[in-house]
């Protein structure tokens, strides 16, 4: 009896990790917004990722909104009309940093969205307010700033190191600071659901280039994670190919550096911990012969034999 009593708990117990999304192999699902760096205003860097079985997403930046969304509804990776997609699915937006290519989607389809989030270092949410959503610029959509204040949008300010629920999901997120061409800065996201983890890093600089120990500091961070078996993906830059001089970098990374901070990671974990992710790069800059070039580049030099991942406007990917 005993015994019986003892096994329907256990699986009660198992149901109950299994419901809440605290089993190790969590899935997420991410859908490209957009994934260019650069200025294609229709392919511009926004992801929506949410837990697999979820509809409760947030967007990892948001330089394209609209037209991506309607990509994504095309390639079946959304269903329903665009506008009510941002409306009731999008539950907030993490802005690595305020360039124009990462929030022009926010900004100008702000007037047809529903109050919500804006989660962001206090510098980023400084310049929306400041700079973007006043009453010259366009109008104040947000709950500070230039009055009269819409407060459609409330910002959240985000403390590195802090983990922090993202309101209206199951998801919750943990901000690292990046150089972004020094001292410029910007922002990773690790985004968990449960016992599972998505690294999303915005623009960033390489830390011999930058002068700077952030990525060095994040590396430290998530090198558990990957050892443990947590960490699925990591979304990382890669914005000109490696002929472009140091000095026209503007706090970007080339195959060559991404592939020098990924061996300084490798270096912090166990042997082949680091294959098992999915690596998706993000911000290739156009035109198109640079763009092939960069991805050339990134396939020649995976010595590392890393599961490189190029993503497309509007295409779900599954991450287990």
């Amino acid at each position: 009896m005993l015994k019986k009593i003892f096994s329907a708990l256990l699986l009660l117990s198992l149901c109950a990790i299994h419901s809440s999304g605290q089993g190790i192999n969590t899935a997420f699902k991410i859908i490209p917004l957009g994934v260019k760096g650069g200025d294609d205003e229709s392919n511009l860097s926004s992801y929506m990722i949410a837990p697999k079985g979820s509809e409760k997403y947030v967007c990892l930046d948001a330089g394209t909104i609209n037209a991506g969304i309607q990509r994504a509804i095309d390639h079946q990776s959304l269903k329903g009309i665009s506008e009510e997609i941002q409306r009731k699915q999008i539950k907030g937006y993490l802005l690595s940093h305020a360039h124009l290519d990462h929030v022009a989607g926010l900004i100008i389809n702000s007037p047809a969205d529903t109050a919500k989030n804006i989660y962001g270092m206090p510098s980023v949410l400084n310049t929306l307010r400041d700079k973007y959503f006043t009453w010259d610029a366009w109008a104040n959509f947000a709950n500070e700033g230039e009055k009269p204040q819409l407060k459609k949008y409330t910002y959240f300010p985000l403390i590195g190191g802090n983990t922090y629920p993202l309101e209206g999901t199951e998801m919750k997120v943990k901000a690292f600071e990046l150089s972004h061409g020094n001292p410029f800065k910007s922002t990773a996201f690790l985004i968990s659901h449960g016992e599972s983890y998505v690294l999303y890093l915005g623009d960033t600089g390489a830390d011999e280039i930058e002068k700077s120990d952030k990525l060095a500091n994040l590396w430290q961070n998530i090198a558990p994670l990957i050892n443990s078996g947590q960490l699925k993906a990591i979304l990382m830059e890669v914005s000109f190919p490696n002929e472009q001089p140091e000095k026209q970098l503007f706090g970007h990374l080339t195959p060559k550096l991404f592939y020098s901070e990924l061996s300084k990671l490798q270096s912090l974990t166990n042997e082949k911990a680091l294959k098992k992710i999915s690596l998706i790069v993000t911000h290739i800059k156009p035109p198109q012969h640079n763009a092939e070039k960069i991805k050339q580049q990134l396939l020649l030099g995976n010595i590392l034999n890393l599961n490189l991942i190029f993503p497309e406007q509007g295409k779900l990917l599954t991450i287990n």
